[in-house]
């Protein structure tokens, strides 16, 4: 007879130590939790090879530079900029006490939440993995990663590293499938982050919110490529290129589709096949160039390049050495041209090389298109006119903006990086990650005299009540 606790009771157990834990020791100190940062870059170091190995084996090819630029390199920054920022963010913040309070003093203290849950995605799932255990390990929580179900390689490696660094209780790695997830997002949390799609974080915080447990969603959608008239369209395409391109499109702010002056579709195009050639002179067998993870998204991105195909839109590919692809998972990138606005590609975040160009008579008419939408993870904007970038980002609303390249801005320690609308709520990265995964509690504090007892009841003119009325008129007026 089998003994063994199932996936979700050994989530549960581990969930339940971590609370333990947590309650033993509520306030880790400054030294404890750069030991644990210190700790963790430590693992990632020594372990970067295999973490390489095991993604590459995953997607069945997955560039080494991109995992180590993407991935390993960020991590890397963002542990290093929390260690040495963390002493000052953990300071208590003095505030200033009214007049009406005197004599008296405000601090804002941080406190750790607790028992902290994030849900990892495939797509990068390294740092999608790290980036958030750094935040809230330096915010002083215990920590829980359910990683993807469709990354087992790199799993068991992260497994390993994490194990190396740090003890289950402070923290832990579940896997499993649909039953492990819900079970995973159904967790009474003190916090959960989870990235992924709109629609499965949809599904997320409405299991969240049957424990009131507050959540950061980091999601995706239709993040535009906005070129302006006065935008060279040589350097826009191979900024483009790389953004789209890089991990074959897989990433949540790629961008989903350009916007650009109608009647420079064509020109457009022949610069995106040149910055392609540029950057990747044969796709096949190059290194660089990395594959779709897994045959069902391969499937869903063909089905969806044969529907726009199918409903009349040009499609030009981008396949510098007229390559075949069968056998692999590699697909080239795919402009399409002319798309009607019911094709999938236009509806749905494309996760993949497939770039819709949409020609536009205006740029009221191109902010228009974009507003008509949900509001996107990422907005990219090529412009050097300072009168339209400030249009841009007064009249459009998306999680973050790089303005003249891509992807650029998720890669700023000093910028909070969330999305806004159907895009995610909350936010991360550098010292936002350490406000989101911590508690601001305001604490007044008051001396041996309180100038408060001077406006007690008793109301009456006798029992003080007219020094109070004296004071009431004096500051409503």
């Amino acid at each position: 007879m089998n003994t063994d606790p199932s996936p979700v009771e050994h989530l549960q157990a581990l969930f339940e130590q971590q609370r333990a834990a947590f309650a033993r020791a509520p306030m880790p100190t400054l030294h404890q939790r750069l030991a644990g940062l210190h700790a963790l870059r430590s693992a990632l170091v020594r372990h970067q090879e295999a973490l390489i190995a095991a993604v590459h084996s995953d997607f069945s090819a997955r560039s080494r530079h991109e995992t180590l630029l993407a991935e390993i390199l960020t991590t890397l920054q963002g542990i290093a900029h929390t260690a040495r920022h963390l002493r000052g963010w953990m300071k208590p913040q003095r505030r200033s006490v009214s007049v009406l309070f005197a004599p008296a003093s405000n601090r804002v203290y941080f406190q750790p939440l607790g028992v902290v849950g994030v849900m990892v995605p495939w797509n990068y799932p390294i740092q999608l993995a790290l980036l958030p255990l750094v935040g809230a390990l330096a915010a002083g929580n215990r920590v829980m990663l359910k990683l993807s179900e469709f990354t087992p390689a790199t799993n068991q490696a992260l497994r390993t590293l994490l194990a190396e660094a740090f003890e289950e209780d402070t923290v832990a790695v579940v896997e499993g499938a649909l039953e492990v997830s819900s079970a995973f997002a159904q967790q009474p949390w003190d916090h959960l982050l989870f990235t992924g799609s709109t629609a499965v974080g949809k599904i997320v915080m409405a299991a969240a919110a049957r424990n009131l447990t507050p959540v950061t969603l980091e999601l995706g959608g239709k993040s535009p490529a906005l070129i302006a008239p006065d935008a060279d369209l040589a350097v826009a395409a191979r900024r483009i290129a790389f953004g789209k391109l890089l991990n074959a499109g897989q990433t949540c702010i790629a961008p989903d589709y350009v916007l650009l002056p109608a009647g420079q579709e064509q020109a457009f195009a022949q610069a995106m096949q040149a910055a392609v050639a540029q950057l990747y002179p044969t796709l096949r067998a190059n290194p660089d160039y990395s594959a779709i993870v897994n045959q069902r998204q391969h499937q869903r991105l063909q089905a969806w390049l044969e529907q726009a195909r199918a409903s009349g839109a040009q499609v030009i590919e981008c396949n510098p050495a007229a390559e075949t692809f069968e056998g692999t998972r590699k697909m080239p990138l795919q402009l399409l041209l002319g798309v009607p606005e019911s094709a999938s590609v236009l509806q749905e975040e494309i996760f993949g090389p497939l770039l819709p160009v949409i020609g536009y008579a205006s740029l009221d008419q191109a902010l228009a298109h974009i507003r008509s939408g949900a509001r996107p993870l990422a907005l990219y904007l090529f412009s050097h006119d300072r009168q339209v970038q400030q249009q841009v980002l007064e009249r459009t609303h998306s999680g973050g903006v790089t303005i003249n390249d891509t992807l650029m801005h998720v890669a700023q320690d000093e910028l909070p990086f969330g999305g806004v609308g159907a895009s995610g709520m909350g936010q991360y990265h550098g010292h936002e990650g350490f406000l989101t995964f911590s508690k601001a509690k305001g604490v007044h504090a008051k001396g041996r005299f309180n100038s408060g007892e001077l406006v007690y009841p008793p109301y009456a003119p006798a029992g003080g009540g007219w020094l109070l009325r004296q004071l009431l008129r004096w500051f409503i007026r």
